[in-house]
């Protein structure tokens, strides 16, 4: 049993079962990538037409173009976005739903609701910061404003008679919109929709007067005059001789609103990594970069790290913006 031959058998021996044991955890932590395989559903928690629509729409059709795979973009509104981030929060943590997200939903409804259905930073898993969105004050033509200053004269001659459309309850556009109420000290009635879009085409039917809201929703009804621009929250590629709010009688008002993709929490980390660098790809193919900053996206891409960030970043200054205004949502 002491031979050299018995010696190197049993070294043999272990050897191999050394090896069984630590091939299943090897594999576990690096599996291979064998993914896509079958069609995706990315998750639009507002209705067609609005900005997180057109982005999920563009960046799914080239998705669906590199891998071969169908990506069907399901709009599910409601809730401030609520609807659509819990029905993702729950899906299986395969990376087969994803969520097209604005930055109202991941930063703002924390602080908006009493209790979420989810946890924005536990129960996501993100992939990139896609692209940022810039607001744009606008009004309907029958309103006699040009400007800001305008606009805000109109409103404090007429405190409580105007209304501005929001694409819902909490969202970029109602808080961006309250904060410009608060700081220029004037009363116009909210009135909240399920998303950019209906809120728009009200807004150019006339049952409202104001919005301020992303850009990529409004552009269209602002090139054809059924709607009247009066100036931009932050500087925009797609309107670069535009005036900011804070430009045209506002001093100090900015607000940053963006767009970001996430999975469930728990998708496998080889497949966050696939989605990052396609969707990352994708909005910055020359091509659909032209088109993102024609409809008045300005394209990003980042890691899911950056995602993380700003959501933490954020969380807390709108959480203050929130209790100054006294807005709450049941």
């Amino acid at each position: 049993m002491n031979s050299p031959r018995c010696f190197r058998a049993v070294v043999s021996f272990l050897g191999c079962v050394s090896a069984a044991l630590l091939a299943p955890r090897v594999a576990a932590q690096d599996p291979p990538v064998n993914y896509p395989v079958k069609s995706l559903r990315m998750v639009v928690p507002f209705a067609t037409g609005g900005p997180t629509d057109i982005l999920a729409r563009s960046v799914g059709m080239r998705l669906s173009e590199v891998w071969g795979q169908p990506v069907v973009v399901d709009n599910r509104a409601g809730a401030a976005g609520n609807i659509g981030a819990e029905m993702v929060a729950r899906a299986a943590p395969d990376g087969y739903t994803l969520l097209t997200a604005s930055s109202g939903i991941l930063t703002v409804n924390p602080s908006l609701f009493r209790k979420l259905p989810f946890d924005v930073l536990r129960d996501f898993a993100p992939i990139t910061l896609a692209t940022s969105v810039t607001n744009i004050l606008v009004v309907h033509p029958a309103l006699p404003a040009k400007s800001v200053r305008e606009l805000l004269d109109i409103a404090r001659r007429r405190p409580g008679q105007l209304s501005y459309a929001s694409s819902g309850m909490g969202s970029a556009s109602h808080l961006s919109m309250e904060l410009l109420k608060s700081m220029a000290n004037i009363d116009v009635a909210h009135i909240p929709y399920k998303g950019a879009h209906p809120g728009v085409v009200d807004l150019a039917a006339g049952q409202v007067q104001i919005m301020l809201i992303g850009l990529p929703a409004a552009l269209p009804h602002v090139k054809t005059g059924r709607l009247r621009a009066l100036a931009v929250a932050n500087k925009s590629v797609a309107l670069p001789n535009m005036p900011t709010i804070a430009e045209s009688g506002l001093p100090g008002f900015t607000v940053v609103n963006w767009l970001g993709v996430l999975a469930p929490a728990g998708v496998p980390r080889d497949r966050i990594a696939r989605l990052n660098t396609e969707i990352n790809k994708a909005v910055h193919l020359p091509e659909m970069k032209a088109r993102l900053l024609v409809e008045g996206f300005e394209p990003l891409g980042s890691t899911p790290e950056k995602l993380h960030e700003e959501m933490r970043a954020w969380i807390p200054r709108w959480s203050e913006i929130i209790r100054k205004a006294g807005i709450r949502a049941e």
